[in-house]
């Protein structure tokens, strides 16, 4: 896994690029982005969706292939939020 300081991260994601702020998930006020985690291949191996199962019906949801995290911090209250999307 690989870090991304602030708006550097905004396009290490598998799908749409991260917005450079987004709605706090505990106040709604704007959260800016912090850092981007993004998962590639790694000759270590081992990915967070190797961590849990997927298990809708028993053990709940967890990513089912390799994740992009971004996490923002919040102007307002300081708590942080994130967004994330998977291969």
């Amino acid at each position: 896994m690989k870090v991304f300081l602030g708006e550097t991260g905004l396009d290490r994601t598998w799908q749409d690029d991260f917005p450079k702020e987004t709605s706090c998930v505990h106040c709604k006020e704007g959260a800016r982005i912090a850092f981007v985690c993004f998962e590639e291949n790694s000759p270590r191996g081992g990915y967070v969706c190797d961590l849990h199962k997927n298990d809708v019906r028993g053990e709940g949801y967890w990513p089912h292939d390799a994740v992009a995290v971004a996490i923002y911090f919040c102007r307002k209250c300081y708590q942080s939020t994130s967004l994330y999307n998977q291969a």
